[in-house]
């Protein structure tokens, strides 16, 4: 977006470029053809492996196996074929139940909290997976987010806390790559491109590359005789009903 709306310019054939993010610092390369970014990589900030193989007791689903690891949120990854998914498209409603159920419950049962940032804590996104298919193979999985839906992409620090699992159990080392492929078949390709200590456990610094489109623009406007042009906040702003449709 910063480089195909002019606000940042475009150099090709890459342009890089360096933005804070909520998880820190993050280096993006962009590839430019004739004025297009056609592909990012960034480089995300060290990723862990906070618990292999925790057990959460989940409503309908009962003891469920969870591998827990931060990618720039904390994610509780389960493989979903063990519990008798197929991880395709048709699943999506019952996947987003078995994704908020394990999101709420690993919540409650599991303290996690970031080791240099304590305001990054408790498990934010649940990742429903296929087992690994291999270094370069593509690998079905579903994140789902808050209140219970899946992400359009396989997400960036979904990928980048799933290398970080298969990272401690041996199944992926400096140099390798992964592709992760999402519901409705968006993919983004994860590198493992070094490995560095954090707070005394082995960190990875991943690499994620993906495509993106803009889909739209929305302008705000303050108006000098508005007196509340920063807005307003009451604690019934996010509705009392939980529903997101009258």
């Amino acid at each position: 977006m910063l480089l195909e709306t002019g606000i940042l310019p475009v150099t090709e054939p890459q342009t890089v470029v360096t933005m804070d993010t909520p998880a820190g610092p993050v280096r993006a390369v962009a590839t430019c053809k004739d004025g297009r970014c056609e592909r990012v990589e960034f480089s995300n900030v060290p990723c862990f492996a906070e618990r292999l193989d925790a057990v959460i007791e989940v409503e309908g689903f009962g003891s469920v196996r969870a591998d827990i690891a931060y990618g720039g949120m904390f994610y509780a990854i389960v493989d979903a074929t063990a519990l008798g998914f197929s991880v395709v498209a048709d699943e999506a409603r019952d996947l987003a139940v078995l994704g908020e159920r394990v999101r709420l419950a690993a919540r409650e049962q599991l303290r996690v909290v970031h080791p240099d940032n304590p305001g990054i804590a408790g498990v934010s996104i649940v990742q429903l997976a296929a087992p690994f298919a291999g270094v370069g193979e593509v690998t079905r999985n579903t994140c789902i987010v808050a209140p219970g839906r899946s992400d359009r992409s396989p997400t960036g620090t979904g990928t980048c806390a799933r290398m970080a699992v298969l990272h401690a159990r041996g199944q992926m080392r400096v140099g390798d790559t992964m592709v992760h492929e999402s519901l409705i078949g968006s993919r983004f390709t994860g590198r493992i491109t070094g490995e560095t200590m954090l707070a005394g456990r082995t960190a990875i610094i991943p690499t994620i590359s993906g495509r993106a489109w803009i889909t739209g623009m929305f302008n705000y406007f303050i108006d000098p005789a508005d007196p509340w042009p920063e807005g307003f906040a009451l604690n019934d702003m996010l509705g009392v009903t939980g529903k997101l449709t009258q």
